[in-house]
């Protein structure tokens, strides 16, 4: 795959910072709230595909500016361009998020609609505020959530799941949270340092060992419990080969913290 760059590009509908080994991937379309385009599905995808090919990003976070994370996909159809290159083969956002193989933070500062819920159920993580709303209304206009399914229902119960999207009313981040849609559910002030606390420890980890271990854990989970277990064998015995593991196991010994670099 021939190797992507940023620059020279405009993100139209994101925008995009990176520092301290963190992509922030901002969705930026507010006065529609967030809502999905081809434009802002093309710019994730390109952005989320350059992290996976930059050692340097170890952490991504998705936040959203506006009162509203995310409505889902933009059902007017409303036209607007970027000169972002559309990736050959791209994969769609959770294929994309769940083959990133690097923890993903979703920094949700307000309510989440129906297919928002791709990004929030195939990130490795969720804090939102108190005052969001989680809903999947497809039910309510003749639709169903189909590709949602895939990765709500390997995050929330099955019972809550399918009354959750069978009814598509909204639930609470505390139920959210219950549910294990979310990890957390903060204040609004407390936001912006619970996610930045959270990226700065996750990029402070053994970043190779991180993507190992997130590529097997995707990998086993398709996996009924007699192949998994053989496989994840495979994988231990080859993370001791790797270089973080044994570099972490130096450190250890020799009490004092461990160079990732």
């Amino acid at each position: 795959m021939k190797k992507l760059s940023l620059e020279g590009l405009i993100f139209k509908a994101t925008e995009l910072d990176i520092k301290n080994n963190v992509m922030s991937i901002t969705l930026n379309r507010p006065e529609k709230k967030n809502a999905l385009n081809n434009v802002m599905m093309n710019e994730i995808n390109y952005a989320l595909a350059y992290a996976k090919q930059e050692k340097s990003i170890r952490v991504v976070i998705i936040a959203a500016k506006g009162d509203i994370f995310c409505a889902g996909a933009d059902l007017s159809r409303s036209k607007s361009e970027s000169n972002v290159p559309k990736l050959e083969n791209a994969d769609d956002i959770s294929l994309s998020l769940r083959h990133l193989y690097k923890p993903v933070i979703c920094k949700i500062q307000g309510s989440v609609l129906a297919g928002a819920l791709l990004i929030v159920s195939n990130s490795t993580h969720a804090i939102a505020v108190n005052e969001a709303t989680f809903s999947a209304p497809e039910i309510h206009r003749g639709l169903w959530p189909f590709m949602v399914m895939a990765g709500l229902f390997r995050v929330m119960p099955k019972r809550a799941g399918l009354d959750f999207i069978m009814r598509g009313k909204p639930i609470d981040s505390k139920k959210a949270k219950d549910w294990g849609l979310i990890n957390e559910s903060v204040k609004k002030e407390e936001l912006d340092e619970k996610v930045d606390k959270l990226a700065s420890e996750l990029a402070s980890l053994a970043p190779e060992t991180m993507k190992f271990g997130l590529e097997a854990y995707e990998k086993q989970d398709s996996k009924s419990f007699d192949e998994a277990l053989p496989y994840l064998k495979e994988q231990i015995a080859k993370c001791f080969e790797g270089k973080d593991a044994k570099e972490g196991i130096a450190a250890f010994l020799e009490k004092r913290k461990p160079n990732w670099d």
